[in-house]
């Protein structure tokens, strides 16, 4: 069982999201008002919280959305979950779609910091059943026979 700590969004792609409290997510299309929402794969992107405090622990000063995240959640490792797994939040259901990603070494954090850990660390999703999830929500896997 995880906790959900942000749900961010942002306008265009390739930058940094932010965190807006609460998203309404729409069956196979993604957050309303995420530049990434659409019909692919990768229409939301998950990111381990405690991932990214440990990755703040080394010095890094990055804010919730920082690696485009649209959902930071404790408590989960997504990494170690296989592609189609299905992960529930209220009335959300989403399918792990993707584990990590090439990394353009041009962002900001890299930069900064000589690593990133989205594209190691982050995982990517559909929408399979909409609905809102808020900061505080908790999100959980489901067994695959459900």
């Amino acid at each position: 069982m995880g906790k959900v700590i942000a749900v961010c969004t942002s306008l265009e792609k390739g930058t940094q999201k932010t965190n807006i409290g609460e998203g309404n997510f729409i069956e196979d299309y993604g957050i309303e008002g995420d530049a990434h929402a659409g019909k692919w794969h990768r229409q939301v992107s998950l990111l381990s919280y405690d991932k990214i405090e440990e990755f703040r622990k080394k010095g890094a000063e990055v804010a919730d959305g920082a690696f485009g995240e649209n959902l930071a959640v404790a408590g989960i490792d997504f990494r170690t979950l296989p592609v189609g797994t299905r992960l529930r939040c209220n009335d959300v259901v989403l399918e792990i779609t993707q584990i990590g990603k090439e990394c353009h070494h041009g962002c900001q954090i890299f930069q900064k910091m000589g690593d990133c850990i989205m594209p190691r660390e982050g995982v990517f999703a559909r929408v399979i059943h909409g609905g809102k999830i808020c900061v505080g929500d908790e999100m959980e896997t489901v067994p695959a026979q459900e």
